[in-house]
Order: C-alpha cells, then sequence, then structure tokens
C-alpha cells in the first residue's frame, strides 16, 4: 500500500515548523527519521494531510552535558547515541540500549526523540527514559516550552503527553555517577526486532549496599513499567545472585502482560524471570 495524498513542508526554522502544526494540529504529524512513522503511512494506519519534515531545523540535534544532566536533542540519530562520548554509567548503558535498536540503516536514520515521541512500549530508548525519571521538553507556538516527567509523559500505546502543535525538543536524563551501575536484557524473536522482552536497571551501590534501584520493563503493558516491587526488593541488599532472582520474581509477579502471536502472559512472565537477572548482573560489574 502507499501512504493517502499529503502536504510535504521542509521548514527551515523552528517557528515556521511550529506554524504550519499550530494551523492544522488534528491532521499534521511532524517527520525526522521517519523509521516508524513513514511505514504506518504506507498501512495507512497514519494518514495526517500535512507532513512538516524537521530535517533542515537547526539546533535539534545532539548530546550534550548541562549541569548534574544529560541533555539529548530530538534529531539524534540513534547512531549518534551508541557512538557517545558521555562517561560512566549513562554513557555505557546509552550505548548497549542502541545496540537492540533495530538494524544499522534504522540506527543510522531513526531519531532518539521520534522513538520517544512514538510510544511503542517496546522501544528501548522508552525504556531508559522510564527507567531514569527523564524530562521531556516540548514546545509550541500557543504555550511556550514546557518540561513533561516520563511519568506523565508515556500514557499508552503510541501515546504520549504531547498534544498535536507541539514538537519535542529534547530528553533530559541525569548524568549518572561512578556509584551508580546499569544494565539491560532483551529477547527478540530476531535481531533487530523490538524486544517480546527488555529489562532495565540502574542501581546506586554505597557500600556494596543498593541505596536506590530502578527497574523498567519493555513489553509487559502498553508504557515501560516501572516494577516498585523488584525495586523495593533490592533496597538495602547487597548485588548477590540471591538478590537478582528475588527482584526477578517480584517483578515477575506484580506484571500483568498482554497475550499476542509472541507469546502469552505467563511466556512473558518468564522472560522477565531470565532477562531482569541478567540485566542486573550486568550492573553487578563496576562503573557499568
Amino acid at each position: 500500500m502507499k501512504p493517502r495524498s499529503f502536504t510535504y513542508h521542509a521548514p527551515t526554522d523552528l517557528e515556521e515548523a511550529l506554524g504550519i502544526l499550530a494551523a492544522d494540529p488534528d491532521d499534521a504529524k511532524v517527520l525526522a527519521g521517519g523509521q516508524s512513522l513513514v511505514p504506518m503511512m504506507n498501512f495507512r494506519l497514519a494518514s495526517p494531510a500535512q507532513l512538516v519534515d524537521i530535517n533542515r531545523v537547526p539546533g535539534l540535534d545532539g548530546i550534550e552535558t548541562v549541569g548534574d544532566r544529560v541533555v539529548i536533542s530530538t534529531r539524534t540519530r540513534h547512531i549518534k547515541v551508541q557512538n557517545n562520548a558521555v562517561p560512566g554509567p549513562l554513557g555505557s548503558l546509552l550505548r548497549r540500549a542502541a545496540a537492540h535498536v533495530g538494524h544499522l540503516p534504522i540506527r543510522t536514520r531513526g531519531t532518539f526523540g521520534g522513538s520517544i515521541a512514538h510510544c511503542d512500549a517496546a522501544s528501548e530508548w522508552c525504556l531508559v527514559a522510564s527507567l531514569l525519571d527523564a524530562e521531556m521538553t516540548a514546545v509550541s507556538l500557543a504555550r511556550g516550552q514546557r518540561t513533561i516527567a516520563a511519568a506523565d509523559f508515556f500514557q499508552s500505546i503510541f501515546t504520549t503527553a504531547l498534544e498535536p502543535d507541539e514538537i519535542l525538543l529534547s530528553v533530559s536524563l541525569p548524568a549518572l555517577d561512578d556509584t551508580w551501575r546499569t544494565g539491560i536484557a532483551e529477547f527478540a524473536r530476531r535481531a533487530g526486532d523490538f524486544g517480546v522482552v527488555t529489562a532495565t536497571a540502574a542501581v546506586r551501590v554505597v557500600d556494596d549496599v543498593v541505596t536506590e534501584a530502578r527497574v523498567s520493563l519493555g513489553g509487559v503493558s502498553e508504557v515501560p513499567f516501572r516494577s516498585e516491587a523488584a525495586e523495593r526488593t533490592l533496597l538495602g541488599r547487597p548485588l548477590t545472585e540471591e538478590a537478582l532472582v528475588a527482584a526477578a520474581d517480584a517483578a515477575a509477579e506484580e506484571v500483568d502482560p498482554p497475550s499476542d502471536t509472541h507469546g502469552d502472559a505467563a511466556y512473558r512472565r518468564d522472560l522477565v524471570r531470565a532477562l531482569l537477572p541478567r540485566a542486573l548482573g550486568e550492573a553487578t560489574t563496576v562503573g557499568a
């Protein structure tokens, strides 16, 4: 199939792009990498009348450290995130997560912000944003800039807190110091596919004891799932094999995953039990 007819816009500054969205907010879509939007348009799962290509708008790509935060601009390609020079546990997690994103051509063209805005429940970048309590900055002509916490941003499958006339400008993540350790583990049917289940973890270890814990799971709900049960299980304990297994069991009991052609709910719970210890196992390496 092919997309329905649309008007293509290639604005050269942000105000122009926002103006086009403001003129027809309910029937316009932003195009950056197009790795999700274009296939959806070809299948007519999305049929915008206005396509706003932001690739010529300056200032929308790059990774920079601002104080104690790392800010990733919306049009930053996956491959640039994979090759990032961010030091410490955050840089390591970004590189590991990026390696799971599609195939090389997709990573070369697709964008970090586009993946966040698309909000696929199995997206590695949505998981990372959820895991680290990211802050999303969006802008519109009507309201100017606003910041949205990850917990409020991801609402349901393919649905975020972005308004139709807004553009996602950047995603801000905490620059984790060396007391933090991170990990990711994913099971996919084929290399490059979205994970059937993906587990991400970030733990802060002081004097060999977990003082903060974050666990986010993909493929088990409509949005990235923060497992409070797993996080509570880890707190105050050393990262022993027993603790990893206990956290995985707690997470598997807490989730209510869907059943589909890739696996039923019980299968996904078993994957949580298998994958979360692997993600946490990566985090047992100092500086991971």
